[in-house]
């Protein structure tokens, strides 16, 4: 039923168009979302991990990062699988208050967790990131807006907009929940797209390794944002001695210094006219 309502809205192309939503699904939306949790998950230890972790990935480069990461394969692929996905949702019959099912209640949730997931990702990337780069951009939509609140070399600046208000807060909540349920069940709906597993038995089998990624994923997700909340701003000296851990690894170590005494010519002088101090150890023979 659903896809003969869907035939005038995607046309011949229903197939491929329905495959590749089902992929984007999973790879990179999905991976992106488990590793976006985690990176998150980072401010548990303290903000300056959260900035360590932040400097490890804005390090790349704005070229690798906004061209080559964030458009081509994170946000498009979000697009997409949005933009499809409610043109999926417009279209299909929804009957679950006649049947009031398990199956029927998933598909419904399905349905309307992308929903809600697509309007909180697109919300999220203007609060923090403002969705483009221009200069014109930020100064004259973004900032009047209140957007483009995240600074990648002051990480605290994540916590501090999410501790604007309970409002930010419910929202991250609910978006965060739904972005996770909608993965999770969609894995599942997933195995059956592809034929993975297409038994009755496979099915009930698959909700056990879907349902327990759902759960890692919403922990993490909520300690990510409780995190966020209890986050207190780092002093200079502390976000300066995380960075500096990174420094020393690469800095010179004190004995491997030139000896300034020796590569000064007035000082090698002085020393010779002087000759050795009377409280210098006697040479042994």
């Amino acid at each position: 039923m659903e896809a003969n309502r869907l035939g005038p809205a995607l046309g011949r192309y229903e197939f491929l168009l329905r495959r590749i939503h089902s992929l984007t699904g999973l790879m990179p939306i999905g991976g992106y979302l488990a590793f976006h949790l985690l990176t998150n998950a980072s401010i548990v230890d303290g903000v300056e991990v959260y900035q360590r972790r932040a400097d490890q990935i804005h390090e790349l480069g704005v070229t690798t990062v906004v061209l080559l990461l964030e458009w081509p394969i994170i946000f498009l692929p979000i697009l997409f699988h949005g933009i499809l996905g409610l043109v999926i949702v417009s279209r299909g019959k929804r009957n679950v208050g006649d049947y009031p099912y398990v199956g029927n209640i998933r598909y419904t949730l399905q349905r309307w967790t992308g929903v809600i997931a697509f309007a909180f990702i697109l919300w999220h990337v203007f609060h923090m990131h403002g969705w483009f780069k221009s200069a014109w951009w930020v100064d004259n939509v973004v900032r009047p807006l209140g957007g483009g609140r995240f600074d990648p070399h002051n990480a605290f600046t994540a916590p501090q907009a999410i501790q604007e208000s309970l409002a930010v807060q419910a929202m991250f909540l609910v978006g965060v929940l739904a972005s996770v349920y909608h993965f999770a069940n969609g894995l599942w709906t997933m195995g059956i797209t592809w034929g993975v597993w297409t038994s009755p038995r496979a099915q009930r089998w698959a909700n056990l390794p879907c349902a327990a990624i759902g759960v890692f994923l919403a922990v993490v997700g909520v300690a990510a944002l409780i995190g966020m909340m209890a986050a207190d701003k780092p002093g200079l000296g502390q976000t300066q001695s995380v960075r500096a851990q990174d420094a020393w690894s690469v800095a010179p170590a004190p004995t491997d210094l030139p000896n300034v005494e020796a590569t000064n010519p007035a000082s090698a002088v002085r020393s010779c006219l002087q000759g050795p101090s009377p409280l210098d150890p006697a040479p042994t023979i």
